[in-house]
């Protein structure tokens, strides 16, 4: 009875934890365009980051001594996702780099994605520019979208060469994220904590620890916080709260939702601006 009992838990412990490796596995979106469809040189790029793996980018060069813009895709994307949003950043000058994160587009895959891995992948592109792409630094500016915005916060939180962060649609913390999430799948709010607990144990961070509403308050660069008004997904109230934080500007876009970056496209004008403010012109 006894061996039973306990046969029964493993199975459903298995189940537990298969159920949320699956809920929280990211989808492949593989690139079926390049920015020659948008008349934008460019040339595709192998960048090495964490755990041996190798990232795919592409590198839109307009000068190669002007400021270099990393752009970062969220969950599930890729870098063609963000061309529409990249493309603004080129035609005023400024180097693009868009590096799609392991797991998604034509990079390589590894066990899991995360906030930190995106980060890392963002450290690794940045590392590129420093090292591979040219012999004199320039300015580097990170722009991500949703959990790599969340991800370009991180990674400038610990780089002081990132010269400014465009954040858009970044959550406030991992917390209120999967508690969003789990509530759409009608998870009972008693199994939220160890779920939580498990994905924190399996990503080897404390939410705490690379939560954005913590991890802007480390960001010695000037950020500005991009959020769609009509953002259903990641509440406006998140990107408040990241204002609120260090006294951040925040530019709300009027019916824009979380993956509206074509709208967030149609504010470029506002974006360069910011970043002429900081001197970071090309």
């Amino acid at each position: 009875m006894l061996g039973a009992l306990l046969a029964g838990l493993l199975v459903l412990a298995a189940l537990f934890v298969a159920g949320i490796h699956l809920a929280f596995r990211a989808p492949r979106v593989v690139e079926r365009g390049t920015p020659a469809d948008l008349g934008l040189d460019y040339r595709s790029l192998r960048i090495p980051t964490a755990r041996g793996r190798r990232l795919f980018a592409w590198l839109l060069e307009a000068d190669p001594t002007a400021p270099t813009v990393v752009v970062m895709h969220g969950w599930g994307a890729n870098a063609e996702l963000m061309l529409p949003l990249a493309a603004p950043f080129r035609r005023a000058g400024y180097n693009v780099l868009l590096p799609d994160a392991r797991g998604h587009g034509q990079s390589d895959a590894d066990t899991f994605s995360s906030l930190p891995r995106f980060a890392e992948d963002v450290e690794a592109a940045v590392r590129w520019l420093e090292v591979d792409a040219r012999g004199v630094p320039t300015p580097v500016i990170l722009v991500g979208h949703s959990v790599g915005a969340g991800a370009c916060l991180l990674a400038a939180s610990r780089n002081r060469r990132v010269a400014a962060v465009i954040s858009i649609a970044a959550f406030g913390h991992p917390r209120w994220m999967m508690r969003r999430y789990l509530e759409r799948l009608r998870v009972p709010p008693w199994l939220h904590p160890p779920i939580n607990g498990y994905v924190q144990a399996v990503i080897g961070h404390r939410f705490d620890a690379i939560a954005p509403i913590e991890t802007i308050t480390r960001i010695e660069a000037p950020v500005l916080l991009v959020h769609g008004e009509a953002d259903r997904t990641v509440p406006a109230a998140d990107a408040e709260a990241l204002a609120g934080r260090g006294d951040r500007p925040l530019l709300r876009i009027p019916g824009a939702g979380h993956e509206s970056v074509e709208q967030v496209e149609g504010h470029a004008p506002r974006l360069l601006a910011f970043l002429d403010e900081q001197g970071l012109g090309p």
